[in-house]
């Protein structure tokens, strides 16, 4: 279990909305830092929810 906000949360929340790689350069998301994960998730997830 991962704490919100940690870069394992966004991993988990990521993968669990259907993106298991970055969308444009294709490396797996848990190379990247939690600040592009967050932005990620922002982006992709939250907005999809509106």
């Amino acid at each position: 279990m991962a704490y919100p906000g940690s870069k394992g949360w966004f991993v988990q929340q990521l993968k669990a909305n259907g993106i298991s790689r970055h969308p444009s350069e294709k490396r797996k998301i848990e190379l990247y830092k939690s600040y592009i994960l967050r932005g990620l998730y922002h982006e992709y997830v939250l907005k999809k929810k509106r």
